[in-house]
C-alpha cells in the first residue's frame, strides 16, 4: 500500500471519530462472533487444538465477509475504513476475542460432555 500524501489527504480527509466508529464496530463483531464460536466448538464437544482451529478459521471467515460485504474489499477501498487494515480489520482483537471464545467455549464444553 502507498504512503497517503498531503493531496490525497486533502481531498479524502481521514476523519478521527468515523475511524474509531469503524474500530469500535469491528471489535463488537468480533466480541459477539468469539462468544458464537465458542458456543459452537464446545456443542461440537471439540476440543484441544481443534477448538482453537476452529475458532482461526471462524475469525478468518468474518474478517473475510466484513472485508468483501462491507470494506469494498477487491475493489482496493478498504484503506478508507482503517489506518491499518492489517490490524483493523485481520488482526484486530483477535487477542480479546480469543478470551471470549475460551469462555464460552469451555462453558458450553462442560455442559454438553458433563
Amino acid at each position: 500500500a502507498a504512503m497517503i500524501d498531503e493531496r490525497e489527504l486533502q481531498i479524502h480527509p481521514i476523519v478521527q471519530d468515523s475511524m474509531q466508529h469503524n474500530t469500535k464496530t469491528i471489535d463488537n463483531i468480533r466480541a459477539l462472533t468469539s462468544s458464537l464460536f465458542g458456543v459452537g466448538a464446545g456443542a461440537l464437544g471439540l476440543s484441544s487444538y481443534a477448538g482453537f482451529l476452529f475458532y482461526l478459521v471462524g475469525s478468518l471467515i468474518v474478517s473475510t465477509l466484513i472485508f468483501v460485504l462491507r470494506a469494498e474489499g477487491p475493489k482496493g477501498g478498504a484503506d478508507k475504513y482503517f489506518y491499518n487494515i492489517w490490524t483493523g480489520l485481520w488482526l484486530g482483537d483477535l487477542m480479546g476475542g480469543l478470551m471470549g471464545f475460551v469462555l464460552t467455549w469451555t462453558l458450553v464444553y462442560g455442559l454438553v460432555v458433563a
